[in-house]
C-alpha cells in the first residue's frame, strides 16, 4: 500500500474521484429506478415547501417565493490586528438555532422553486441513473489465501466488501453496508484484513459523517465479534501476526478532553481481541500535538511498527518502535519540513521522502539504526515525482506521476530498476496493493474513457493480465478526444490542462464549457472516469480539468507554490485556465461555468469574488468561504500548515487578501451561483455557504434575480462526500446539470 502522505485528505465532488481504500488527512437499500427516484424527488420538495410554510409566520400558502429570504443583518464587530471586520450573518454559524433553521427551510424551498420546475430534468435524472449506475472496484488486498475487495454494481448505494478464496475462488459477500440502513446513509469507510486474512477489521459511520464504529469480522465464518470500538475515523490498523489483536488509532470521547478537541487527539492504541477497548493502553500520542495524524505499520515478521506523524500537508514524522523490547517509539526521520514514509522489510527500513528531493527519492536503513548519516540512498530523485513505493514479493514498486499521468517501474532491493509496467494507456494508477511474502501486485487504473479496471503484474514472468473491470455499455469512449494542453499563468508558469469533448465538436466559441480544479493539499487531478461528466459531453460539452499549482502533479515546490503566502497564485492559474479555453475558441464567458468542491469550493470563490465577469455559472461545493474564522470549526485547524491562520498577524494580511466571504461588492452582477453543503459535513462546516449564500442574496446586483439566482442547497443526512449514497448522488447531480444546462442555453 502506498505511504500515507500521497492521500491524506480525501476528496470528492463532480464525481471526480474515485473512491480510495480509506480516508485519509484530511484526505444500501433495495434498487429504485429512474420513476421512483423522480416521485422521491418530487416528494422532498413538497416537504420542503411544507416546512418552509410553517417556519414562516406571515406565510398562507404553498406557493412558490417569489424572491429568496431575507436574513437579518446582525452585525458583529471585532478588530483583528488593527482591521475593523463587520460580519453581519455570524448568527448563522450555530445550525442548531431555530433562526437558523427557519431561514434554512425558507431557503430550501426557494431552492426548490427555481430547480425543480427546470426544463429537461426527467431526462437529466434518467440519463444520470444510467451512467451511475456504472458501478466501481477496487484493487484486491491479499492476505494469506484470501482477496479481499471493494465492488459496487448498478444502483447499489454503497461499496460492498468481498472476499475470495484462492486467485480463481468464488467470491462471497462479507460486509454489505446496503443492508445497514433502508436509505444507504450508513457507509463502510475502511477495513483491515489480518496477516493471514482471518479477521477483518473495518469501519462504518452513519450519514456521511466519517466518525467509524470500528468491528470486527471473521473472514471463514462471516461471524461478527462482540469487539466494538467508537470514534475511529480514518483508522489504521496494524494487526498483530497472530490474530490476537492490532494497534490502531482512535479520536477521544467527549468528556476525555477540553471541549472542541474531540476531533483531534489521534492516539495510537493497542487493543487485544475480546479485551475491554476501553482499557486498551495508549502507545503513542500522549503529551504531543492534537493535531498529529498518525498512521500505522508492522514489519513483515512483525517486531518493528511504523508509525508516520502527519502534521500537516509539508511536513511529517517517522517513528519506529520495536514490539519486542520496552522501550517506545522512537523518531527516525530528522524533524525537518519535510514528508516521510516507510516501510520494514528483514530489519530494513525503506524510506520515501522529499528530504532535499522535492520530487521525492528512497532511501534504506537498519531497523533500529537512528542516525541519519546511515542512510543510503536506493531511488534517487527523477523528473517524475516518486509517489510512493511498495515493497511486495521481494522487489520494490514505484508508482509515478509525470505531467499529471502515471507510471509505474520495478526496482531491486539494491535499488536497480528492473523494468518499467506498461499501462493500458495514458491515464492513472489509483492503487497498488500487494503483499511481501507474493509474487503478485494488483493496481487500479483509470482514465477519462476507461472506466475502473484492475490489473494482476506477476513480479516472476513480469506478465500484466486484467484481473477484472467495471463495465459501461452506455458510453462508446471511441466517441471522444481527450487533449492536454499547456497554458500561461498570470506570471508566466506553464500549467497544463487535461481538455475531454466529443469528436467532432467546433471550437466555434460558443460551446458550453465546463471548468474545474482543486489546486491544494499535495493533491493531484490526474485523468479520471466521471460518470456524471459523460452527460455533460454527450450534449455538446466541454469538460476541462486545470492542474493548478498547490497540488501534487509536479511535486513539493508545485504544491508550495499555491499554499499559504502563495495561494493567489492558484487563483490565477485558474482565471488563466479559462482565458484559455476562450482564447482557444471552446467556448466564451456566456457559455462557461466552473465546479468545485472543498479546497475546491474556496477556489470558486476566489472566482466567484476576483473575476464575476469571465463566468455564466458556479457550483460552489462543500466550500470554505470564510478564511478568517474557518479554523474554528470541525477539523480545520488540521489545514493551518496549507492556509494559515487568521490569529497570526502575518497569515491573516494573506487571507484577509482573498477570503471570499469578505470580498463581496454591492450592487455586482455575480455569476448564476449554487451552493452546495451538507447538514453533517465534519470537514467543513456547512456555516460557510449559508453565510456566503446570505450575504451575495442581500448585496448581489442579481441577488433576487429568478433567472441568474443565487440558490442555497442542503443536503440531510450527508457529510462532505465520502460515503454518499448513489440514491443522493443522483439526486445531487439532477440539480446540477439542470442549472447548468439552463444557464448556459443547453438543451437536453
Amino acid at each position: 500500500m502506498f505511504p500515507a502522505f500521497l492521500l491524506r485528505y480525501s476528496v470528492q465532488f463532480s464525481g471526480y474521484k474515485e473512491r480510495t481504500r480509506r480516508a485519509r488527512m484530511p484526505g444500501t437499500c433495495e434498487v429504485l429506478m429512474a420513476g421512483g427516484l423522480r416521485l422521491l424527488s418530487a416528494l422532498s420538495s413538497l416537504l420542503l415547501l411544507i416546512a418552509a410554510a410553517a417556519f414562516a409566520a406571515n406565510e398562507t400558502s404553498t406557493a412558490p417565493p417569489a424572491h429568496p429570504p431575507v436574513a437579518e443583518k446582525q452585525p458583529t464587530e471585532e478588530i483583528l490586528h488593527g482591521v475593523k471586520i463587520i460580519d453581519d450573518y455570524r448568527w448563522l454559524e450555530d445550525g442548531k438555532s431555530p433562526a437558523t433553521q427557519k431561514w434554512v427551510g425558507e431557503e430550501m424551498a426557494y431552492t426548490r422553486s427555481i430547480l425543480d420546475p427546470l426544463p429537461g430534468r426527467e431526462a437529466i435524472n434518467k440519463r444520470l441513473t444510467e451512467l451511475l449506475s456504472i458501478g466501481s472496484i477496487s484493487p484486491p488486498m491479499v492476505a494469506g489465501k484470501y482477496y479481499f475487495y471493494a465492488k459496487r454494481e448498478g444502483m447499489q448505494n454503497q461499496p460492498v466488501l468481498y472476499v475470495r478464496e484462492g486467485i480463481d475462488g468464488q467470491d462471497r459477500v462479507l460486509v454489505d453496508a446496503n443492508q445497514l440502513a433502508s436509505d444507504g446513509t450508513i457507509s463502510l469507510d475502511w477495513w483491515e484484513p489480518s496477516e493471514n486474512g482471518h479477521y477483518v477489521a473495518y469501519g462504518t459511520s452513519p450519514s456521511g459523517s466519517e466518525m467509524s464504529t470500528l468491528h470486527i469480522i471473521e473472514t471463514k465464518t462471516g461471524k461478527l465479534l462482540p469487539d466494538t470500538i467508537e470514534r475511529t475515523r480514518a483508522c489504521s490498523v496494524a494487526w498483530l501476526h497472530d490474530n490476537s489483536g492490532f494497534y490502531y488509532t482512535r479520536y477521544p470521547k467527549k468528556g476525555d478532553v477540553p471541549a472542541g478537541q474531540e476531533m483531534y487527539n489521534r492516539h495510537v492504541f493497542l487493543h487485544l481481541i475480546g479485551a475491554d477497548a476501553s482499557t486498551d493502553p495508549v502507545i503513542f500520542g500522549e503529551g504531543r500535538d492534537p493535531e498529529d495524524w498518525p498512521t500505522l505499520q508492522l514489519s513483515n515478521d512483525g517486531r518493528w511498527l511504523v508509525i508516520d506523524v502527519g502534521q500537516g500537508w509539508t511536513k511529517s514524522e517517522l517513528f519506529l518502535m520495536d514490539t519486542r523490547s520496552d522501550r517506545g517509539p522512537t523518531r527516525v526521520s530528522t524533524g525537518k519540513n519535510f514528508l516521510y514514509t516507510g516501510t520494514v522489510y528483514n530489519d530494513k527500513l525503506y524510506i520515501t521522502t522529499n528530504e532535499d528531493a522535492p520530487r521525492y527519492r528512497t532511501f534504506v536503513v537498519d531497523a533500529g539504526t537512528f542516525d541519519r548519516s546511515a542512510w543510503k540512498e536506493l531511488i534517487p530523485q527523477s523528473d517524475a515525482v516518486l509517489q510512493g513505493v511498495g515493497l511486495w514479493g521481494g522487489k520494490l514498486f514505484a508508482q509515478y506521476e509525470k505531467n499529471a499521468t502515471s507510471q509505474l517501474r520495478v526496482f531491486d532491493l539494491d535499488g536497480k530498476k528492473i523494468r518499467d509496467v506498461e499501462l493500458p494507456a495514458i491515464g492513472s494508477v489509483f492503487g497498488s496493493t500487494g503483499k511481501w511474502n507474493r509474487n503478485e501486485v494488483f493496481y487500479g487504473f483509470q482514465s477519462f474513457t476507461v472506466p475502473p479496471s484492475v490489473y494482476r503484474f506477476d513480479l516472476k514472468d513480469e506478465s500484466t493480465k486484467l484481473w477484472a473491470k467495471v463495465e459501461a455499455p452506455s458510453i462508446d469512449p471511441s466517441a471522444y478526444e481527450v487533449n492536454q494542453e499547456w497554458f500561461n499563468s498570470k506570471d508566466g508558469t506553464r500549467v497544463p490542462m487535461f481538455v475531454v469533448y466529443k469528436k467532432g465538436l467546433k471550437k466555434d466559441g460558443h460551446n458550453p464549457a465546463l471548468l474545474t480544479g482543486y489546486g491544494g493539499f499535495n493533491i493531484s487531478l490526474t485523468p479520471a472516469f466521471s460518470r456524471p461528466a459523460y452527460l455533460w459531453m454527450e450534449h455538446g460539452g466541454v469538460y476541462a480539468v486545470a492542474n493548478l499549482r498547490g497540488g501534487a502533479e509536479f511535486g513539493e515546490e508545485w504544491h508550495r507554490a499555491g499554499m499559504l503566502e502563495k495561494k493567489q497564485n492558484v487563483f490565477d492559474d485558474m482565471i488563466a485556465a479559462a482565458e484559455h479555453l476562450i482564447s482557444a475558441g471552446y467556448t466564451d464567458r456566456s457559455h462557461l461555468a466552473i465546479q468545485g468542491g472543498s479546497n475546491g469550493g474556496l477556489l470558486m470563490g476566489a472566482m466567484i469574488t476576483q473575476r464575476p465577469d469571465l463566468f455564466r455559472a458556479v457550483i460552489c461545493q462543500v466550500p470554505l468561504l470564510d478564511m478568517l474564522h474557518y479554523q474554528n470549526f470541525q477539523i480545520a485547524k488540521l489545514w493551518i500548515p496549507e492556509y494559515g491562520s487568521s490569529e497570526d498577524p502575518q497569515q491573516f494580511k494573506w487571507l484577509y487578501a482573498y477570503s471570499p466571504y469578505h470580498h463581496v461588492k454591492a450592487g455586482t452582477e455575480y455569476p448564476a451561483i449554487l451552493f452546495m453543503t451538507a447538514d453533517t459535513d465534519t470537514r467543513v462546516d456547512p456555516m460557510h455557504a449559508k453565510k456566503m449564500a446570505a450575504e451575495m442574496q442581500a448585496e448581489a446586483k442579481n441577488g433576487e434575480s429568478r433567472t441568474r439566482p443565487i440558490l442555497l442547497r442542503i443536503e440531510s443526512k450527508a457529510g462532505h462526500g465520502i460515503g454518499k449514497p448513489v440514491t443522493k448522488q443522483i439526486e445531487e447531480f439532477t440539480d446540477i446539470y439542470s442549472f447548468l444546462f439552463w444557464q448556459l442555453g443547453m438543451k437536453e
